[in-house]
């Protein structure tokens, strides 16, 4: 589905464009074109017109067609392709993985976005915004689109720390259900190996787009990729701390759930301690023998079951003393 067609020229919005009247303005000199288009309709075949248009190779074409690219950038002679995952939590909390393909040559942009329910009409707006930057044409729109979805990741990353921080307050809480930990544990472990997926390699590609041999539409705004580049190194060393945090947390569940079990093994130990001393007692003075010492005495019962609980009250005290009871 087709959402934006706009020519730019001067950094300045020329007019909004049907597709047919693209290669009209490609012929203009410093004039781009930025087409935007979500899950393209296959009876319409609006990407291959699209890729008619703009002559994208047909490599490229085909990872954007199929999806489900790994993060990555191709240069196919002076045009780019790149994929970008897009992370979405849902209303479960779950992340929901979209993807934003972006076709960037020295005068148009086109990006794809695939299983997204958030667009990215807010970056246009700023690019409007900002006609001294968009005067630098199609590596600008791409350094915006790239910053968006890196700034979105941030606020993916910042969710799972507050996570992970609200299963620290629960790991020594009284009654924590060691089962239920070890469980959320392993779905945020989950959502960190996605966010991974999706920064790491990002990362490895526009450290490609500043310094260096940089492809020609990018070279006049390289020091803007920097800056995103250093953010996608800041979201990778966030990921590897709460990778940390989190094994620590894990080994930490692990520990309290086998000191619960000791604790209940101690109790229990006590207890049965606590019954074995007066059952003891009363076996031995059960047994039918004829010749048993204080047999006829008149006062062993009571002396027996004073020796019983002064006993237990003994054996309370200790086990208490220790911490078991």
């Amino acid at each position: 589905m087709l959402i934006n067609c706009v020519a730019y020229q001067d950094g300045k919005k020329l007019a909004d464009l049907p597709i047919e009247q693209i290669h009209d303005y490609l012929r203009q000199p410093d004039c781009f074109v930025w087409v935007a288009i979500r899950d393209p309709d296959p009876d319409t075949d609006e990407l291959q017109r699209l890729a008619d248009e703009f002559q994208l190779h047909e490599l490229a074409v085909e990872d954007a067609r199929h999806g489900h690219q790994r993060p990555k950038l191709e240069q196919y002679g002076d045009m780019l392709f790149c994929a970008l995952q897009l992370l979405e939590p849902d209303a479960t909390g779950e992340l929901q993985v979209g993807e934003l393909d972006v076709f960037v040559g020295h005068n148009f942009v086109l990006s794809l976005r695939n299983r997204s329910l958030q667009g990215f009409q807010d970056v246009r707006a700023r690019c409007e915004r900002e006609p001294h930057l968009l005067r630098f044409g199609a590596g600008f729109v791409f350094y915006a689109l790239i910053d968006s979805v890196v700034d979105r990741y941030f606020a993916v990353v910042h969710k799972l720390e507050d996570e992970l921080e609200e299963i620290e307050e629960r790991l020594f809480a009284r009654g924590n259900s060691g089962r239920r930990t070890i469980h959320d544990l392993y779905l945020l472990k989950r959502k960190l190996v996605i966010v991974s997926h999706a920064v790491v390699p990002l990362n490895e590609a526009v450290a490609r787009l500043h310094g260096g041999r940089v492809p020609d539409m990018c070279r006049p705004v390289q020091d803007y990729y920097r800056d995103v580049d250093d953010h996608l190194s800041r979201i990778t060393r966030t990921l590897d701390s709460l990778r940390d945090m989190l094994a620590t947390a894990i080994q930490v569940n692990l520990a309290m759930i086998s000191l619960d079990e000791s604790a209940v093994s101690k109790k229990l130990a006590s207890y049965a301690a606590l019954f074995a001393v007066p059952t003891m007692i009363a076996g031995i003075y059960g047994m039918n023998f004829q010749n048993m010492p204080e047999l006829k005495a008149s006062e062993g019962y009571p002396v027996a079951l004073l020796v019983m609980v002064v006993l237990d009250v003994m054996l309370w005290w200790r086990f208490k003393r220790v911490g078991w009871l």
